[in-house]
């Protein structure tokens, strides 16, 4: 499915996925639970919360929320994230 996602602000794809908290299914497949989906173009950022991408342009997005995830998951995000992040970083 990550093939299907794109960018909300600049329609770039694939968008880089980190992993940071995942599940096994019935299956043995992976579930990821939380997580950050990554453009390598703007730097923009989308989290993956309870299963759920929140793919949302920057309009939209909420800021203290967004930087509340980043603060509760800051030692498993990769450091271009917490650095250069958009629409906003720590």
């Amino acid at each position: 499915m990550l093939d299907l996602l794109a960018c909300p602000m600049d329609k770039h794809y694939p968008l880089e996925l980190f992993e940071i908290n995942t599940k096994e299914d019935k299956d043995d497949d992976i579930i990821i639970i939380d997580g950050i989906l990554f453009c390598t173009q703007c730097y923009r950022f989308y989290p993956i919360i309870d299963e759920i991408p929140v793919l949302l342009p920057d309009e939209l997005r909420e800021k203290k929320k967004d930087i509340g995830f980043l603060q509760k998951w800051h030692d498993k995000i990769p450091i271009k994230v917490i650095n250069q992040g958009n629409p906003w970083h720590l």
